[in-house]
């Protein structure tokens, strides 16, 4: 009998074992299922976000704030150094520009939306919308408002560029740097053209925000090269560019042609809407970039252009096709401008920049004939010439100060000119302007 019990006792200490057993394993089975539940979201999660991180690392913020103090040699200054000083001042603290940059990149296309905060509002820089081929990755078109394509200064960034502004020869050929249109640009990093590059387009011609006023379309392009001597830390750098492109001149205004010199009507013009007169230049530009020992790197730029302007009659920077509707004549001059501009590195902070620039818009008259009989000689045939010395210090990554001095002169007419407008070009104008300016960038 006792066997009996003790062994009924160990079969059901058995059973109840393995009961036990059973229900342990449906209970971690349960578990691991939870556990695996728990990680597949996870993991569906972790997917979504990099979903959304992959798409928010294709988009940039960019931005550079300018501020400056500024002094001039005059009250009332003329100026391409900011704009002139207003009547009355010598001196101004200044905004020059404050830019943000929206820049989405994915791979073969690109957006970029650009405005500009300053003391005059609020303006649009850019906004452009750029498709790159799949193939060659070589050619792509953009369309919208960008950089015109022409030479080296128009698309050297203003947060890059080591004077405070654009040459006078640039900011009267091309005031704004932008237009609406399209181009065509290629440019490749391997193959055996890949030292080429070019870039053209069709463009309205009036500037980056104002509408269209005729049918004609400018053209605007860059063919240019670039030789690296990689060893001797030597690089040069260079392009030709063209402008092709037409005024509308205005009902009833009268165009003036350059006749040895003077200036006559143009009898050969129809005066009437939706005559074109011609805006054509021609540029070649060069950049040298050298590692010198000890010292630190420096670079040499230089460009020249030349062509035919239209203008008014003391001005020669109307080149928006505001003839259209305009009261005043056009004048027709032919140009020349060039500048030279030196930088030198020393060490890792220091910059220091000479540059010398002219610009000649009438190369067919001297300021002594302002004394002709019938000259018609202008405010607007008058030559400059400036010498820009500078300093820039840069305090980190972000921040960098610059103190430069521009030494403008220009084109002396003889004293007993009689023609009110000429007078105080009898000497040289004191508008020579300190600029002291701060930037951050990020």
């Amino acid at each position: 009998m006792k066997r009996t019990i003790t062994a009924a006792l160990l079969l059901l200490l058995c059973a109840g074992f393995a009961l036990a057993q059973e229900e342990s394993k449906g209970t971690a089975d349960e578990k691991i299922a939870e556990v695996k539940g728990a990680v597949d979201g996870i993991n569906e999660q972790m997917a979504a976000m990099q979903s959304t991180l992959d798409a928010l690392a294709k988009i940039k913020f960019t931005g550079y704030l300018q501020e400056q103090f500024q002094v001039a040699d005059s009250d009332a200054a003329p100026s391409f150094a900011g704009g002139n000083f207003a009547s009355g001042v010598h001196s101004r603290f200044l905004l020059r520009r404050g830019r943000m940059k929206l820049t989405y990149d994915n791979v073969l296309t690109q957006y970029v939306l650009q405005i500009d905060v300053a003391q005059t509002g609020l303006a649009i820089k850019d906004a452009y919308i750029t498709v790159k081929e799949p193939w060659m990755k070589a050619f792509s078109l953009t369309t919208g408002v960008f950089d015109r394509p022409f030479g080296f200064e128009i698309s050297y960034s203003s947060s890059s560029r080591e004077a405070p502004e654009r040459t006078r020869m640039y900011q009267t050929l091309f005031p704004g740097e932008r237009d609406m249109g399209a181009k065509i640009e290629y440019a490749t990093e391997s193959g055996p053209l890949n030292f080429l590059n070019f870039k053209g387009g069709l463009f309205n011609g009036t500037r980056e925000n104002i509408v269209e006023n005729d049918n004609f379309k400018d053209f605007i392009g860059r063919l240019g090269a670039t030789l690296p001597f990689s060893e001797q830390n030597f690089e040069i750098d260079g392009g030709i560019s063209v402008y092709s492109g037409q005024v509308n001149v205005g009902k009833g205004n009268r165009i003036y042609k350059q006749s040895g010199k003077a200036y006559s009507i143009d009898s050969t013009t129809t005066l009437t809407l939706g005559k074109y007169f011609d805006r054509t230049y021609m540029g070649a530009d060069v950049q040298l970039y050298y590692d010198l020992p000890i010292i630190g790197g420096m670079s040499l730029r230089g460009e020249v252009i030349t062509g035919e302007q239209p203008g008014s009659n003391n001005a020669n920077w109307q080149t928006a096709n505001t003839f259209y509707n305009a009261a005043g004549n056009m004048y027709r001059r032919n140009f020349m401008g060039y500048y030279i501009n030196y930088v030198q590195n020393v060490g890792d902070k220091n910059q220091f920049v000479l540059k010398y620039d002219e610009f000649d818009p009438n190369t067919d008259i001297a300021s002594t004939d302002a004394l002709n009989n019938g000259s018609n000689f202008t405010p607007g045939d008058i030559k400059f010439t400036t010498l820009g010395l500078g300093w820039i210090y840069h305090w980190d990554g972000n921040v960098k100060f610059t103190l430069y001095y521009d030494m403008v002169s220009n084109e002396k007419v003889p004293s007993t000119v009689t023609a009110a407008s000429l007078k105080p070009y009898a000497v040289d104008l004191k508008d020579n302007v300190m600029t002291l300016r701060v930037q951050y960038k990020f």
